[in-house]
């Protein structure tokens, strides 16, 4: 992932019709959650709520809400691949939820049919690549949707402060051979991202597309296969990992270290000031650090 940094104050550049504000929380699907969960808290993150009604965890870690879906109920869960997390959502902040998803599937998106029950608070969301979705969150500021579905479990600090102040910087999504001009496209239209140039990039894995944010906080990475693959070779298309954001990779890379982290180290790939990369844990578990100013 080579990830731009945003600028500091992540001022907009251009239109922002869904009224983006940034990532309210990023989603697996796993049909093991005490594995995964190990995992995270290696990362810094620690669970601090149950649902109410489903299985499903949610960790935090400074600003970052990353939720654990292992109801079994969902389909996503049921059709993970050898028992593998994956990356089953991104919730962005909006002004509007309902409005936002209206405007998604005027333009052309796939509604996902709601299951919440009584008394559970309906966020409306969207097919994403693969099996994903993206939802839509309006209420993140005085109280979250995690006041409502979520029970705070006890005696746990609801608010875990970030190793070495990691924040989400932004999401790698594998796509297929070609398919760079669709995607972005697709960004472009639905939620007005915008190409960031290719000489502001930086980082340790300098490839693919790089989309901004309509709001300036995150960015996308489209990844296309390496075109020397067979065909059938290439995985499908899929959200692959997390960037997290960190204004001393160093000091991050140190501290996750004597947590267990281990980082992929080789001639061609190592921890340095640009970025660093965990090594895949549960076969499709990896976090990038990314400097961030």
């Amino acid at each position: 992932m080579s990830l731009s940094t945003p600028h500091r104050e992540a001022i907009p550049e251009g239109p922002n019709r869904l009224g983006i504000a940034g990532i309210e929380f990023i989603e697996y699907a796993t049909a093991r959650p005490q594995a995964l969960g190990q995992v995270l808290e290696q990362m810094g993150f620690r669970p601090i709520a149950r649902h109410r009604s489903r299985e499903v965890t949610l960790y935090r870690q400074g600003d970052m809400n990353l939720v654990v879906n292992a109801n079994p109920d969902d389909a996503r869960v049921s059709a993970a691949v050898d028992g593998e997390p994956v990356l089953s959502a991104v919730a962005f902040r909006v002004q509007d939820a309902l409005r936002a998803h209206t405007r998604c599937i005027e333009l052309g998106a796939w509604n996902v049919a709601s299951h919440a029950q009584a008394m559970e608070l309906h966020i409306p969301a969207i097919h994403g690549p693969g099996s994903s979705r993206f939802y839509f969150v309006d209420r993140w500021e005085e109280f979250s949707i995690f006041d409502i579905d979520f029970k705070p479990i006890p005696t746990v600090d609801a608010k875990p402060p970030a190793i070495a102040g990691l924040s989400y910087f932004g999401v790698v999504q594998y796509i297929g051979l070609d398919r760079t001009a669709d995607w972005q496209a697709y960004y472009t239209h639905m939620f007005d991202f915008q190409e960031i140039p290719d000489e502001q990039r930086f980082g340790i894995l300098p490839k693919g597309r790089l989309l901004k944010s309509p709001c300036g906080r995150f960015l996308w990475q489209l990844v296309e296969p390496d075109p020397w693959m067979e065909e059938g070779d290439e995985s499908p298309e899929c959200l692959q990992r997390v960037g997290l954001g960190t204004r001393d990779v160093a000091a991050a890379v140190q501290a996750l270290k004597a947590r267990g982290v281990e980082f992929v180290e080789s001639s061609a790939l190592h921890p340095e000031d640009r970025g660093a990369l965990t090594r895949s844990q549960l076969g499709s578990v990896a976090f990038e650090l990314v400097h961030q100013d």
